[in-house]
């Protein structure tokens, strides 16, 4: 169950951290937003900057305020309704306008109006955008940079300048782009960011290039990349080799086009593979946590195999693997997978070994002791049944079930099925009616119930809580929390096999169970059951069948 992110009261600044000395800048309230399928709230963006300050960021950056009604809205709220215990807030805008003073631009005196303690200023760093986009000389741009900077600071705010395009300027005019660092370092900017705005830089290039700014101009500088080459956390952190104190990132990377450079990633290699402390203690270990909570508020399935945070990313399937972990985790593990509070986990699959089943058996708290005629029953039944299609790396319940039964001699039993039916009443007005019926045995007693639902499977759901609840009122607590079907491959012509994964929770935990059939009701069945039965395991219901 995910965690809420701290109560907090009215804004203050005390309480952030004193070490200036390298700064984590999170921008997914800003870049991150731009994401595709990403569309934040107030209130998802305050709840997402909760999150980021218990993470303990250097700096959230929250939007433009004064460009739409929604940031303006979001810092006059933040001013009120948070309490910044590790981060300060940044608001975001550009340098004032060509052939204006940046004491009059309405844009300029909208960040002073937001409160935000940081402003970060994007300013045009390429040539050929200064002259087709702003269309202005190149020598206006410089002035823009120094006038907007000294007036800003002139008002007691502290400046970040993000260079935009700043790798393809350089490329192009490294005279010019570097003359915008100067200038906005002259006029008062804390740091001046190199960004990778359209992303297709490489490591090596972005080493070289921060390399040689850092001693052509002597500025604090800081890094900004997107994904687009896929490098970005890996450009980030070329930067920092190359004297970058200041890193701009996103939670769980998101942002335009394929995204910016991944905040956890970053974080985790410059804690335990740089050994620098840029977090609060005791924080690191709230990493996955903290991913998959903000992945919930943007309504974005948590990726899997997410480095550090993804539940894949400490997952061993090959029983190879599995005989070096049952030695030592850390012959196949680049980290201890609970510094970043994540969990190491085994796969079962007709890859497994026998210590893929003992280790895997340990962690569900089945010991099978030194049974080895029991493990390689349990090894033979797992290949075996994946060769019909079954998949237990992605249904754990199900191999618990399988396991048990092993142990046992005969799986935990809560009911019995004699039948069942579905039926799919196609309308004339082009609707559908969809009943099932389950005949079943609990407790000594024949049960005949029928329900109706919105699909044949949601209808057999249904008709066996339908029948059961009164026997087992643990059942009302259950939940189908996702349905995956895929069609394996055919045998016969057109007929194929359909394996059907359910996943179901009851308010504290998820648990998913798979059925493997020539048709989908058949396999939903299969999957149901198994759910069905775990949930009562889970529950302590002792087995009545």
């Amino acid at each position: 169950m995910t965690r809420k992110p701290t109560d907090q009261g009215p804004a203050s600044d005390e309480g952030h951290r004193a070490d200036d000395s390298f700064h984590v800048f999170d921008t997914t309230l800003r870049d991150g937003a731009q994401r595709e399928g990403i569309n934040l709230t107030v209130a998802d963006k305050l709840t997402i900057a909760r999150y980021l300050d218990d993470f303990g960021v250097s700096f959230i950056e929250g939007g433009w305020p004064g460009a739409n009604p929604r940031d303006t809205e979001f810092f006059a709220r933040a001013q009120q309704e948070i309490t910044f215990r590790n981060a300060q807030l940044v608001a975001f805008g550009a340098t004032r306008r060509a052939g204006g003073r940046a004491a009059e631009d309405p844009q300029v005196k909208a960040l002073l109006d937001s409160g935000a303690p940081v402003i970060t200023l994007v300013a045009k760093a390429h040539d050929r955008h200064v002259e087709l986009a702003l269309r202005t000389t190149l020598d206006e741009n410089l002035e823009m940079v120094r006038d907007t900077v000294a007036h800003l600071r002139e008002q007691g705010r502290r400046v970040f300048v993000d260079c935009e395009h700043f790798f393809d300027g350089y490329r192009a005019n490294p005279a010019y782009a570097t003359a915008v660092v100067r200038a906005a370092a002259g006029a008062g900017a804390d740091v001046v960011v190199l960004c990778d705005t359209n992303g297709g830089m490489l490591p090596a290039q972005i080493q070289d290039v921060v390399a040689t700014v850092l001693a052509d101009t002597g500025a604090r500088l800081g890094i900004h990349t997107q994904d687009d080459t896929g490098c970005a956390v890996a450009n980030t952190l070329a930067a920092v080799d190359a004297g970058a104190t200041h890193v701009q990132c996103t939670a769980n990377g998101y942002g335009e086009r394929v995204g910016n450079a991944n905040l956890f990633p970053v974080v985790a290699a410059l804690e335990l593979k740089y050994g620098k402390k840029v977090l609060p203690e005791g924080a690191l270990a709230e990493m996955t946590r903290i991913s998959h909570a903000i992945a919930e508020v943007v309504n974005l399935t948590p990726s899997t195999h997410q480095p550090y945070v993804g539940v894949s990313a400490f997952a061993h399937k090959a029983g190879l693997h599995a005989s070096a972990i049952k030695v030592d985790p850390d012959l196949y593990q680049h980290i201890d997978p609970e510094l970043v509070g994540n969990t190491m986990r085994m796969l079962v699959s007709d890859m497994a070994g026998r210590a893929s089943v003992e280790l895997k058996g340990k962690e569900l708290g089945i010991d099978l002791g030194d049974d080895r005629e029991l493990v390689g029953r349990v090894v033979a039944r797992v290949k075996e049944r994946e060769l019909k299609g079954y998949t237990y790396e992605a249904a754990d319940a199900s191999f618990e079930l399988l396991l048990r039964a092993e142990v046992a001699g005969r799986a935990p039993r809560y009911f019995r099925t004699e039948s069942w039916r579905a039926i799919v009443e196609d309308r004339p007005d082009g609707s559908h009616a969809n009943e099932a019926t389950v005949k079943l045995w609990a407790k000594g007693e024949r049960i005949v119930a029928t329900a109706e639902g919105n699909g044949p499977v949601n209808a057999l759901d249904r008709a066996m809580r339908v029948g059961l609840e009164r026997f087992y009122p643990q059942l009302a607590k259950l939940e189908l929390v996702d349905y995956k079907v895929r069609i394996l491959e055919g045998r016969h012509g057109t007929d194929s096999t359909t394996r059907v994964l359910i996943t179901t929770g009851d308010g504290t935990g998820e648990w998913s169970t798979v059925g493997v059939a020539d048709n989908v009701i058949a396999a939903s069945w299969q999957a149901l059951e198994d759910a069905y039965t775990y949930g009562l395991l889970r529950a302590g219901v002792e087995p009545s069948e």
